[in-house]
């Protein structure tokens, strides 16, 4: 596989700045998922200066804590289960994952990752069970058959992908017994597991710098970064006829669309595809705060999305490698019960009804998050999320109900045990529900409305 540019820019010919425009709303959409997630793995396992870089390829890193408002790489970020990480270069060899028997009441996951951010398989408690074992993780190249010892046999689009791992942690003092089950998982070559010479070497990858997530929204050069990273992703089947229009615009693997030298009508025609792309963002975003398209619609495999890119691209930006829908369900409050957006300035309640808390298999949780930053809120409790392992030390309302509180200043000593900590200024909570029960899936539980309550008043 080429990892290296070619020297000659490729540029747009023969289109007017309305074709190109409407080709790259198109690409736009398509390729901010995958340059995106570069941002994030190029901090994870390139950039060893990056206070949130994590190990180099193919090296198992476990974060033996759960995340912080000091962690702002990942936006939405889970604060319920230590992770463990891995970025996988699959160029050269596969890799296997080994994990080891783990106590069938603690949920685990591995949620496999490909660069379009596909979550196109999983390891762990739903899947595989909590029995242990060893799984090959193969790359587009590799046909080789199921060696010995070897569990299951999972295949990956692309080259590069990420591994996240999630361990439950059912209280504060567990934080022991999770790092036990870390340490028991293990990633090697496939050679290595079969204690036979190593693969030879892949060439090694030039990788350029990411463009930050406020450079992302506009630049231009965000084609090339996704033309980079389309060398690592064998054209799907489906999508032959799609990267023949890319083609038009310069768009391809390898190839090098030079911004400087572009006709000002076309560079202006790129430059409005984006906006076309962020419009049509807006649109759908309208459309997932009104509850009309689920969290659960966004994440998932390919044939499961359909090449829905614009849901893609959603998924992306509200909440990069998300689960699938039936390892975990994310109920998103950006609004509520009147349709107004979250804001500090306000208090509100969230009450569930008598027998009507989240059903799953696993766990539940509560998770505020600032806007727009989509990030963990700093506050005096430290605390970042309500979730079921807390239900002991909630209060119950008379009726056997549960009621939180939802605001930026404590609502009292009495009711600190209900409160989930709000920013000053916007916010939005994610609910999660990890290995969500057939209820839920099928839609006959609902996430109870959030209700702002009257100003200065005390819930």
């Amino acid at each position: 596989m080429n990892t290296a540019q070619p020297s000659t820019p490729s540029a747009p010919s023969g289109l007017s700045p309305a074709e190109a425009r409407a080709v790259a709303k198109e690409a736009y959409v398509y390729g901010f998922p995958v340059v995106d997630g570069y941002r994030i793995m190029y901090a994870y396992y390139v950039d060893r200066g990056n206070p949130e870089f994590k190990a180099p390829w193919n090296q198992l890193k476990n974060i033996p804590r759960v995340y912080t408002p000091e962690d702002k790489a990942v936006q939405t970020p889970n604060s319920d289960t230590p992770y463990s990480m891995i970025g996988l270069d699959l160029r050269a060899e596969p890799m296997v994952l080994s994990v080891p028997k783990i106590e069938k009441e603690r949920y685990f996951s591995i949620q496999l990752i490909d660069l379009y951010t596909h979550n196109f398989a999983y390891l762990g408690s739903r899947v595989t069970g909590n029995d242990g074992g060893s799984f090959l993780i193969a790359g587009p190249g590799w046909t080789g058959e199921t060696p010995e010892g070897v569990t299951k046999v999972i295949r990956a689009e692309t080259a590069l992908m990420l591994a996240v791992y999630r361990t439950q942690l059912f209280k504060p003092d567990d934080l022991d017994n999770v790092q036990k089950i870390q340490a028991g998982y293990t990633a090697q070559p496939l050679s290595a597991f079969l204690s036979q010479p190593s693969a030879p070497a892949a060439p090694p990858i030039d990788f350029p710098k990411p463009l930050t997530q406020e450079e992302e929204k506009s630049s231009l050069e965000i084609f090339n970064l996704l033309n980079f990273l389309l060398q690592f992703c064998p054209t799907h089947p489906t999508e032959g006829e799609l990267m023949k229009r890319f083609a038009r615009i310069g768009i391809g693997p390898g190839q090098t669309l030079d911004v400087d030298k572009l006709d000002p009508g076309i560079g202006e025609g790129l430059g409005q595809g984006i906006r076309d792309a962020w419009q049509d963002f807006a649109d759908l975003k309208k459309q997932v705060d009104a509850g009309e398209v689920t969290s659960g619609q966004l994440f998932g495999t390919r044939e499961y999305l359909q090449n829905n890119y614009l849901y893609r691209m959603t998924a992306a930006k509200l909440g990069i490698y998300g689960n699938s829908k039936a390892e975990a369900m994310y109920p998103i409050y950006g609004t509520d019960a009147e349709g107004q957006p979250l804001d500090g300035a306000h208090r509100y309640t969230l009450r569930f009804a008598p027998g009507g808390l989240p059903p799953v298999n696993a766990f539940w949780s509560l998770t505020m998050y600032n806007m727009p930053q989509s990030l963990l809120v700093a506050n005096p409790l430290d605390r970042y999320l309500i979730n079921s392992a807390m239900l002991p030390r909630l209060a119950r309302d008379p009726d056997g109900g549960l009621t939180l509180i939802i605001q930026s200043a404590s609502p009292g000593p009495d009711l600190e045990a209900n409160w989930l900590p709000a920013p000053a200024g916007p916010f939005m909570m994610a609910m999660r529900l990890y290995w969500p029960k057939d209820e839920a899936l099928a839609g006959h539980w609902t996430a109870p409305p959030l209700q702002r309550t009257a100003p200065g008043g005390v819930p």
